[in-house]
């Protein structure tokens, strides 16, 4: 198992990524899954990737109602990280930064989902038994975040750039 997991830590850093729109948060998520799944193990019956990514949403539920109540600091645009040099890289973070805005605009349920099968690649199949939810959640869940995430860019007055 130690081995399958070491090849998932990619895969569960770029959810924990879409989830907290931070590379130090999704840092101390991605560990904090690790540590859950090492000390509590996978049960027979579960598929390790699939568990994963549970375990990493269910812990960034709990930090994410915490931080509602704490008012955490991180989430302070003064505290985030500034850009580098480079027309390619500031356009791709500018972009990154729009994408973050725009889900995180959205409700937990729906950003989840559509990290999985956007960032994560994972079929819906995939993602209804992953989150233990009916494929046409999924399938209403992802419509409405596209749409959600079209509507937002229309409000902003906003494009992503190419």
């Amino acid at each position: 198992m130690n081995k399958e997991l070491q090849e998932l830590i990619p895969a569960i850093r770029r959810f924990a990524f879409s989830l907290t729109g931070s590379d130090h948060d999704a840092d101390d998520l991605m560990q904090n899954t690790l540590e859950r799944i090492l000390d509590k193990g996978v049960p027979d019956d579960v598929h390790l990737t699939k568990w994963a990514f549970r375990v990493c949403r269910n812990l960034w539920i709990d930090e994410y109602r915490s931080r509602k109540v704490r008012q955490d600091a991180t989430q302070k645009p003064e505290l985030q990280e500034s850009a580098v040099d480079g027309d390619k890289i500031i356009t791709n973070q500018i972009t990154i930064a729009q994408v973050q805005r725009a889900m995180n605009q959205m409700p937990e349920e729906l950003r989840s989902i559509l990290s999985l099968v956007v960032v994560e690649g994972l079929s819906y199949k995939e993602v209804a038994s992953t989150l233990d939810i009916p494929i046409g959640t999924v399938m209403s869940r992802i419509s409405r975040a596209r749409v959600a995430m079209v509507n937002w860019f229309k409000d902003q007055d906003m494009r992503i750039f190419a």
